[in-house]
């Protein structure tokens, strides 16, 4: 069948104009003119996109869906993950392998294949997390790129679990520099904050606003100032993960500056959000576990910096960094103790309804919108431009954007899998009318019509910007 959206306004990370949009076999196939005569009968489709944008699909590039992590798993698995991003707006999510100590990657790219299998209600493709890096690692990265998994995430933070040490990370730099692959850097000066942390209990200091007085916007400066610098001597591109704190910004700013190929993300929690959210309430200061994730929720005087680092492309892109973990039963294992509170937050499915409020309040042209939400993390992992465009050619990832159907963001009108809501009373302007996953309606003014497992893994080319 052939499907039409007639009426709309096209939207790029670089025009925006009026044409009609022409979908078959899972391609967009045509852009035609408003006024040219669209056929009629039971093979064609036409979907009204009057006073909407159509836009190409949000790309995710940082998940973590069914990961173990403190003790318990993240509550939202490939299935209820997948179908809360579509009903968002995103149609391919990024998520990560991790590879286990002293295993291998084949094995943490196998478990992620059988975590995915028949769950995907939108294409992803996944990430490998290296946890050490012995020559038969570094040997393997190749076989991993190899099956169109192309860029590695390494952890300057989490001793014992998760940390590398600077020569085991400027060697995976050095491996990816061979096979074409991305770092990215998850860049906070590990050891010292583990000091802070070990300190702070040791006083008493419990309380979820802990986790952000340990993780001191220094320590996320001088891990992104290190990873620069270790990518520089290496010759390599390298991508930083979650950035949320104005001097990490400027390291990268200052590196940028110098032409190197440093590029980043932010959150929506680091744009919308401040560390005021971790003291929780006057009669439950345990309430601002809900939002404990790494690197910490700063003061709200980092916004604006964040900010202008997106509209100044000094910030490529918006993920979500999805992780969440419900407060009943899992972020309550850390009531005794910030430490113990499993780190992350829900947010596959509200990152396009954000950042369509910052277009709507002047902070974002809609071209930018688009790009930073799916063209920009296409191009970078190797998803451009199958993904992250609606060229003729590129996959049918297609989103009917009504910018005026309002949306509050509250637990009972989202379909993440967890017992709350991180912006509970925030009502953003607009909101999906139509979702399209390779030509398929997912998303049908509200509704999910599609199915587990219509979802596809996708393979990614390696880096070549």
């Amino acid at each position: 069948m052939v499907t039409v959206i007639k009426n709309g306004t096209l939207v790029t990370a670089s025009d925006t104009f009026a044409a009609n949009l022409w979908i078959d076999g899972g391609k967009i196939v045509s852009h035609t003119h408003p006024s040219q005569p669209i056929p009629t009968g039971s093979d064609v489709r036409v979907v009204d996109a009057a006073g909407c944008y159509v836009i190409p699909g949000g790309i995710d590039a940082h998940t973590h869906l069914d990961m173990p992590f403190g003790g318990t798993t993240s509550s939202d698995d490939f299935l209820t993950g997948t179908r809360a991003a579509a009903y968002g707006g995103t149609t391919t999510i990024i998520d990560f392998a991790i590879q286990q100590k002293g295993g291998t990657l084949r094995h943490a790219l196998d478990t992620w294949h059988q975590k995915a299998a028949g769950k995907g209600c939108i294409d992803y493709a996944f990430h490998m997390i290296a946890t050490d890096a012995p020559q038969s690692v570094l040997k393997e990265m190749g076989d991993i790129v190899s099956e169109g998994v192309t860029s590695f995430k390494l952890f300057m933070a989490y001793p014992g679990v998760l940390l590398l040490d600077d020569q085991s990370i400027f060697r995976c730099m050095l491996r990816a520099g061979e096979i074409g692959a991305l770092i990215c850097m998850h860049a906070e000066h590990g050891l010292p904050i583990d000091v802070l942390v070990e300190r702070a209990i040791a006083q008493g200091h419990t309380a979820p606003i802990y986790h952000a007085l340990t993780r001191p916007e220094v320590a996320e400066a001088t891990g992104t100032e290190r990873a620069i610098a270790l990518a520089e001597m290496a010759k390599v591109p390298v991508y930083i993960v979650h950035l949320s704190a104005a001097r990490a910004l400027d390291r990268v700013r200052e590196a940028r500056d110098r032409g190197l190929p440093a590029y980043a993300e932010t959150c929506p929690q680091y744009l919308f959000l401040s560390d005021d959210a971790l003291r929780g309430t006057p009669d439950d200061p345990f309430d601002g576990a809900k939002y404990v994730c790494t690197p910490p929720l700063r003061p709200a005087s980092h916004h604006e910096h964040l900010w202008r680092g997106l509209r100044n492309h000094d910030l490529q892109v918006v993920s979500t960094d999805h992780c969440p973990f419900c407060m009943k039963d899992q972020k309550e294992l850390g009531r005794d103790s910030f430490a113990k509170v499993p780190n992350g937050m829900p947010g596959i499915e509200t990152r396009l309804h954000l950042l369509f409020e910052a277009v709507a309040e002047g902070k974002l042209s809609l071209n930018r919108f688009v790009e930073i939400a799916s063209t920009a993390p296409a191009k970078i992992f190797g998803l451009y431009p199958r993904k992250g465009s609606i060229s003729v050619g590129s996959d049918a990832d297609v989103v009917v954007w009504d910018p005026k159907r309002a949306l509050k963001l509250s637990h009972e009108n989202l379909h993440m899998r967890v017992d709350y809501a991180a912006y509970p009373e925030k009502t953003v302007p607009g909101s999906p009318r139509y979702v399209f996953s390779r030509g398929e309606m997912v998303i049908d003014q509200g509704q999910y019509v599609s199915r587990p497992g219509h979802g596809q893994f996708v393979r990614r080319s390696t880096f070549s910007l």
